[in-house]
């Protein structure tokens, strides 16, 4: 067994064979919609502070958690995404009074969805995450990039 490439493991019939540790190079895709005054702006920071966040999550700013509508999340998950993030203000936070009262609302009504469906509802993430929070927001996209690399990719079989 090779012991200076990480990549390689030594398999129980003593061949080498190549397995990468990221369940064989693959790195999910990941959306994430984020709430422009709150959750974004915690990205911003995260990203300006130079605090180690994952690469896998493409952004997407809403003004607000609860504009995003259900169809936008199962869109996501029809377009080839593995995990849907959605970030917003804490409560009593939002700048549109109570946004994420209806997010939270949404995302459990979109995680019976989701199972209906056959997707496991931990692919859909809703974390309430401040312009302050930058090592939460890194903490958070590391944490769910993790969990889908676990659950491996998402295979939709569209009729």
């Amino acid at each position: 067994m090779e012991t200076t490439d990480k990549t390689k493991i030594e398999t129980g019939n003593g061949s080498n064979e190549k397995s990468d540790y990221k369940s064989n190079g693959f790195e999910p895709k990941i959306v994430g919609f984020l709430c422009n005054w709150c959750a974004y702006s915690g990205a911003d920071l995260a990203g300006v502070s130079r605090i180690k966040s994952s690469p896998n999550i493409r952004v997407i700013r809403t003004m607000c958690s609860g504009r995003v509508d259900p169809s936008f999340v199962m869109k996501a998950f029809e377009l080839g995404a593995d995990g849907v993030l959605i970030a917003g203000c804490h409560f009593g936070d939002c700048h549109y009074i109570e946004g994420n009262f209806k997010t939270m609302r949404r995302v459990e009504m979109l995680k019976m969805i989701l199972r209906q469906f056959g997707i496991d509802e931990r692919r859909l993430r809703l974390e309430w995450i401040s312009a302050s929070e930058a090592e939460k927001y890194a903490q958070v996209s590391i944490e769910f990039t993790g969990e889908i690399k676990k659950l491996g990719p998402l295979k939709l079989v569209k009729n």
